[in-house]
């Protein structure tokens, strides 16, 4: 490892990460100082450990607020869902899970698959800035898409307005699913979320180095480790197996 890339990586010294509270699959829980648990912040620190620097967590309640963020120098690495509006002013790793989003719909409404979605008249209920909000805002042309500040925000008016459609992460539609009635899932996925780690546009070298990471973290199991660590494998998938 370069001095190039740790200077990208850790110019404080230590491995600044980013972590994003509001996926649930990805950070499940807190240790007894209050720092984040999970998929997303092992991935971090195993990265400082490739690193050979300290690790210090930098927690944001929203996705949104973490990609704001990137220009502010208070994090080294997002780890965050790749997102081509994202992406304008964050170079995206490969990706170290999936998850797929799909849509919540009521039975009343007889839709059979994601292509009848996008008519007029359906209101899709979406948690505002989350990857899958950003994918339907670039592809939803008729139906009307309502946001709420957070994923179970979103749950909430979807119930309280009677909205036609909730859209969210497959593993979170299926709880949602057991506390209201009269609705179901559709069995496709309309986009599948991108995990990867974010970093500061235009250092080519910490790219491939945490590119390099990743798609080892893959192949000697180290990912599928953490999602049965977690009790995530399932909900969460490994990219390229």
């Amino acid at each position: 490892m370069s001095n190039l890339v740790l200077k990208q990586l850790a110019p404080k010294g230590y491995l600044r990460a980013a972590i994003n509270l509001s996926n649930f699959l990805l950070v499940t829980g807190q240790d007894g100082d209050g720092n984040p648990q999970g998929v997303s912040p092992d991935m971090a620190k195993a990265l400082a450990n490739k690193l050979g620097v300290e690790l210090k967590l930098i927690s944001f309640n929203r996705p949104g607020e973490l990609a704001d963020a990137v220009s502010e120098d208070v994090w080294d690495i997002g780890n965050i869902a790749n997102e081509a509006e994202r992406a304008k002013s964050i170079s995206f790793s490969l990706p170290y899970t999936l998850i797929e989003s799909t849509y919540l719909v009521r039975e009343s409404l007889n839709i059979k698959n994601i292509k009848n979605i996008d008519q007029e008249g359906i209101r899709i209920a979406v948690a505002e800035r989350s990857a899958y909000d950003l994918w339907l805002t670039q592809n939803i042309k008729k139906a009307k898409l309502i946001r709420a500040k957070s994923i179970d925000e979103s749950f909430l008016i979807f119930e309280e307005n009677k909205y036609e459609v909730l859209a969210g992460l497959r593993p979170k539609l299926v709880d949602d699913l057991k506390k209201t009635e009269d609705c179901k899932i559709l069995p496709e996925a309309f986009t599948f979320i991108n995990q990867c780690i974010g970093s500061k546009p235009g250092n080519i070298e910490a790219e491939n180095f945490i590119n390099n990471f990743i798609k080892n973290s893959v192949e000697n199991g180290f990912v599928k480790k953490l999602l049965l660590k977690y009790n995530v494998l399932g909900k969460l998938s490994v990219p390229y197996n």
